[in-house]
């Protein structure tokens, strides 16, 4: 089952780039760039009248395995499952990002409300699995 699961995480970011990149304006692609773009993205699809926060596990799972993606490549992770969480990725520092989690999360209650994929990105990337986090404690 897991390599199943592997399987539509990778063709959900095969679909991000194909769907995504012609619409964008930035060299679209496993980067930090594309998930600023993908974060206005959402933005724009909450703004929507016809917008359903209830509606949303098809963008959640192509675009969490996005920005799940964007982390590994960026940080040198690699996806992990765990039994009681789900899918997320695992960081060098042991950590786990749940990046479907935060999608959703960003859907439902936008950047007002601090869920920015943007910032979850960052946050990951540069402090959590280079292990300036743990060490500004």
């Amino acid at each position: 089952m897991d390599d199943q699961e592997l399987q539509w995480i990778r063709e959900n970011v095969d679909l991000a780039i194909e769907q995504l990149g012609p619409i964008s304006d930035v060299d679209f692609g496993l980067n930090r760039e594309s998930v600023e773009w993908v974060e206005g993205f959402i933005e724009r699809r909450r703004a929507r009248p016809d917008f359903d926060p209830e509606q949303v596990d098809g963008l959640v799972g192509v675009l969490g395995s996005f920005l799940g993606a964007c982390i590994a490549a960026a940080a040198g992770g690699r996806w992990h499952k765990r039994d009681e969480d789900g899918w997320g990725v695992l960081l060098p520092d042991g950590s786990t990002a749940f990046p479907f989690t935060k999608v959703r999360k960003q859907l439902r209650d936008g950047v007002e409300a601090g869920e920015s994929i943007a910032s979850f990105y960052q946050v990951a990337v540069d402090y959590v699995a280079t292990g300036k986090l743990r060490d500004s404690r």
